[in-house]
């Protein structure tokens, strides 16, 4: 019986030896993932525009809201060729973002930084956004900045 019992002991102690390491293990990824997580917010404080703060913050989240900052038909370059806003941007929302900001000019419309451009890779970049009489964007030219 002593013998059953010292088993049982030992059965026991093993599963909750194991429970424990499993959430210590647990425990321990959780601040990696967490550092992770933290670094990949960038500070937008640079950006001195509040509509285009705005409108990067969208970008960088990959938000659709992104949008709602364009009047209906903005008109977009990239490198100097005109392409369709919409399309751009159906296909780049949400897997192409700034990683930094390193220079913010014209009255905080225009900003220049590396960006993460899915295939393409990462590169510098500026995006220079235009506003109309409404506060709205109507024109946003982006481009490698050489």
């Amino acid at each position: 019986m002593a013998k059953y019992i010292m088993i049982i002991t030992a059965a026991v102690c093993g599963v909750f030896s194991a429970c424990a390491q499993k959430t210590n293990e647990t425990q321990n990824r959780n601040p990696v993932e967490s550092t992770i997580k933290k670094q990949q917010i960038m500070d937008l404080s640079t950006i001195t525009d509040p509509e285009v703060k705005m409108a990067v913050e969208a970008l960088q989240a990959g938000d659709k809201s992104w949008y709602s900052f364009f009047t209906e038909n903005p008109v977009m370059t990239d490198d100097g060729n005109t392409v369709n806003f919409k399309s751009f941007f159906a296909n780049a929302l949400g897997k192409e973002k700034f990683l930094t900001i390193d220079k913010v000019e014209n009255n905080g419309l225009d900003i220049y930084g590396n960006f993460q451009a899915g295939q393409w890779g990462t590169f510098p970049v500026f995006f220079k956004f235009h506003k109309n009489s409404e506060g709205k964007f109507d024109r946003l030219d982006i481009g490698q900045n050489k």
